[in-house]
């Protein structure tokens, strides 16, 4: 299946012109012409069947055969997450965890946080090429990058809200305490873990403190062990 993200189609037009980026893509690399089939999705969960109708490297243009809806069985999962010192990880993360099926990332700006200034558009750009190769029709939400105490602070509760931490490695494995067919949301550290001070006061706002296994987990990959998990709960 050959995917070209569309974000700006209408779900009810009967033709569209690709952007230069997708267009070179079709035409110039993998040598599409008039009559080619092609498949579209715009982000927010709908699948287009297109053919070519001019074959331009700068504006191909397509007829609409038809569209379809993403079908989503499980619940949203959203994980706020302290960006890596390494952009490169935090990228492999939003790669991977679009992948397997997230709905919303937040860089989390932590105490002990290493890096606090992001590209979101780079950030952007991975997820919309995961999607792609994961033949997705919906991008999660990246957000903008947001303090700790902010982001407790405006975050309404719900039932499936949880800190992972290594504190004192007695909190319950997350697979034991979350719910099944509700949204969750999942705290994830910077490399030196979230401050006491920081597990306090997302445990007075009603976050559960959890473990993500006897192993201690870089951040990256602490992120992609709750989304999978999570994933696995809902299946």
């Amino acid at each position: 299946m050959l995917l070209f993200y569309t974000p700006t189609i209408d779900k009810k037009s009967s033709s569209f012109m690709l952007d230069e980026a997708e267009s070179k893509h079709a035409i110039k690399v993998l040598r599409l012409t008039v009559g080619d089939k092609i498949n579209l999705v715009d982000g927010k969960g709908t699948f287009f069947d297109a053919e070519i109708t001019q074959a331009h490297a700068k504006k191909c243009e397509l007829k609409i055969l038809s569209s379809i809806a993403e079908k989503i069985t499980k619940p949203a999962i959203h994980i706020a997450i302290a960006p890596t010192k390494n952009n490169d990880r935090l990228e492999w993360f939003v790669e991977k965890a679009t992948e397997i099926g997230i709905t919303e990332i937040t860089p989390l700006i932590c105490q002990r946080s290493e890096r606090k200034t992001l590209k979101i558009d780079r950030l952007e750009k991975t997820a919309i090429a995961a999607m792609k190769q994961s033949l997705k029709a919906t991008l999660p939400e990246i957000n903008e990058p947001v303090s700790f105490k902010d982001f407790i602070k405006n975050t309404p509760p719900q039932n499936n809200q949880f800190i992972a931490h290594c504190l004192d490695n007695t909190e319950k494995h997350l697979i034991e305490i979350c719910l099944k067919n509700e949204s969750a949301l999942i705290l994830i550290g910077p490399e030196g873990d979230f401050t006491k001070e920081e597990i306090d006061l997302a445990i007075k706002n009603r976050f559960k403190p959890i473990s993500l296994g006897k192993s201690r987990l870089r951040t990256e990959t602490a992120g992609i062990v709750a989304c999978h998990t999570i994933n696995l709960i809902n299946e």
